[in-house]
């Protein structure tokens, strides 16, 4: 494993949100990094030869952790992302999707995971 801090953070504003880019991390395969917050809370990646496991495991690792893995779609450009809810931050979230222009496409933690990609559903 590599560390590479960033002595001066890339900063950019996308939507009135602004990111601090503070490190690079490399990896090789079969390397994981633990991801830490004040509150306790850990967020693994692993990498592996063929690419990398993004999360822990959705439905355990993760909800034990106290997140929940939404998957959600930006209506203005149709991009999907992959989103990790805190537990309480429910309000927080949903203000976020409202702001970025986002809906809900599903929970990935459920058993039964149902997608709706339509655009033309009321919301």
């Amino acid at each position: 494993m590599k560390i590479y801090p960033k002595n001066e953070p890339r900063r950019f504003t996308i939507k009135g949100v602004t990111i601090s880019h503070v490190a690079d991390i490399n990896l090789d395969p079969d390397e994981m990094i633990t991801l830490r917050r004040d509150d306790g809370s850990e967020y693994d990646v692993a990498a592996k030869s063929w690419g990398y496991y993004a999360t822990p495991s959705l439905n355990g690792r993760l909800r034990d952790q106290g997140f929940r893995s939404v998957l959600v779609k930006n209506k203005s450009t149709g991009q999907r992302y992959v989103l990790l809810v805190r537990e309480g931050q429910q309000s927080a979230f949903n203000e976020y999707l409202a702001h970025q222009d986002m809906k809900v496409l599903g929970f990935l933690d459920e058993e039964c995971v149902k997608i709706d990609d339509s655009d033309d559903m009321p919301e």
